[in-house]
């Protein structure tokens, strides 16, 4: 892990981190008790952001990870970058912005369906741009992740893409890109070509069947890989069914595990961290398929989305079972309830997200818990 130096700032280690994700955390409130948000007397108070659950994931997996953003100068930011540092993830040039405040959403479960309350609207992380990659050392990074909803956070945010994904120097690192289109941010109309130009431009990209159907009108992974020919790696999710990788030596797919959905969110940060994981350590790819579907199957299982894991090497282990192995497969139990940190909790993977120029609430479906459980891993 990287210092700090006497005025307790972080600095870098010589050698960054192997991976980098960029995007938006913000902190998240919940009533405590499940009751409605006008009559809570008490909450819960956690971070929520895709990039850093991945960061986060692969931590969990061994893997050294960073996470950069730009945050406020205020105690929301203090907790969030507590709380990463509590899973493992470095943080040593994140921005502290003293005119922009960090973002806020709240949640209101008490009805069964979920309504989530934006607040991010002029957030430091919208601020991201172009400017703010000087520093992140990219040429020295073996891997870094983004996903589609930076994209539509502002246009420095869309503009930070373009410049990591689209216009890269050829010296710059391998880049993973997670589509993670989210219907309240952005049309499909505005959405769907600019998801798929960043699709095309990347080396990894991860993507539900739903949701290229919904952006590209694609019927099936096939079909997606028709659209997106020149990914190195294209990891295609198709809900209960599995997950589909189009690669160099061909296509491969295993399928999902079968878990009962206990939190409907984060599991698909947590899969692509599994993925990515197994990437990093040049597993096969039916091993970081299948070590996709066990983080995500753990999240599925539990409250948060930061889920309570067995050792590193009983992970591994299940990930190079045999296909007969596989089919049989039954998550085994966890015992050490303290890798489940208090602040581990929604991640801003929920499918109702709000207009970033908004601060009013975005309602989701009643069935969008679910849906993004399976969607984000295929269950």
């Amino acid at each position: 892990m990287s210092d700090r130096n006497l005025n307790g700032v972080e600095t870098p280690e010589e050698t960054p981190a192997e991976t980098l994700c960029i995007g938006e955390t913000m902190l998240l409130v919940v009533p405590a008790s499940g009751e409605s948000l006008s009559e809570a007397k008490q909450v819960s108070v956690h971070i929520g952001g895709a990039e850093s659950n991945l960061a986060a994931g692969l931590a969990q997996l061994g893997a050294r990870s960073e996470w950069f953003s730009r945050l406020g100068a205020d105690p929301h930011a203090e907790r969030i970058l507590r709380t990463l540092h509590e899973r493992g993830v470095e943080t040593p040039l994140v921005v502290t912005d003293p005119t922009r405040p960090t973002g806020l959403y709240f949640k209101d479960h008490s009805t069964g369906t979920n309504r989530v309350y934006y607040y991010r609207a002029g957030s430091a992380a919208s601020a991201l741009g172009p400017g703010d990659l000087a520093g992140l050392r990219l040429s020295e990074r073996r891997l870094v992740h983004l996903s589609g909803i930076t994209a539509a956070l502002s246009a420095s945010c869309d503009a930070l893409l373009q410049s990591v994904i689209v216009t890269r120097a050829a010296s710059e690192p391998t880049v993973s890109f997670d589509v993670n289109y989210r219907p309240a941010l952005w049309s499909v109309e505005d959405a769907g070509p600019r998801l798929l130009e960043l699709a095309r431009a990347a080396d990894i990209v991860i993507v539900g069947r739903d949701e290229a159907e919904t952006l590209w009108g694609t019927s099936d992974a096939a079909s997606v890989r028709a659209l997106v020919p020149d990914a190195a790696e294209l990891v295609v999710k198709d809900a209960e069914f599995g997950a589909t990788h189009f690669g160099a030596a061909g296509t491969t797919f295993v399928p999902a595990l079968r878990v009962d959905v206990v939190e409907a969110v984060g599991a698909g940060d947590a899969f692509a961290a599994g993925y990515l994981a197994a990437w990093l350590s040049d597993d096969d790819t039916a091993t970081a398929l299948r070590l996709g579907h066990i983080m995500a199957g753990y999240t599925l299982g539990a409250v948060s989305d930061i889920a309570v894991l067995p050792p590193r090497n009983v992970l591994r282990k299940l990930a190079a079972s045999t296909d007969a192995e596989w089919a049989g497969l039954s998550l085994p139990a966890t015992t050490n309830a303290a890798a489940e940190a208090p602040d581990a909790h929604p991640s801003d993977s929920h499918p109702s997200d709000s207009h970033p120029s908004d601060s009013h609430p975005s309602d989701s479906h009643p069935s969008d818990s679910q849906h993004e459980k399976e969607a984000t891993h295929g269950t």
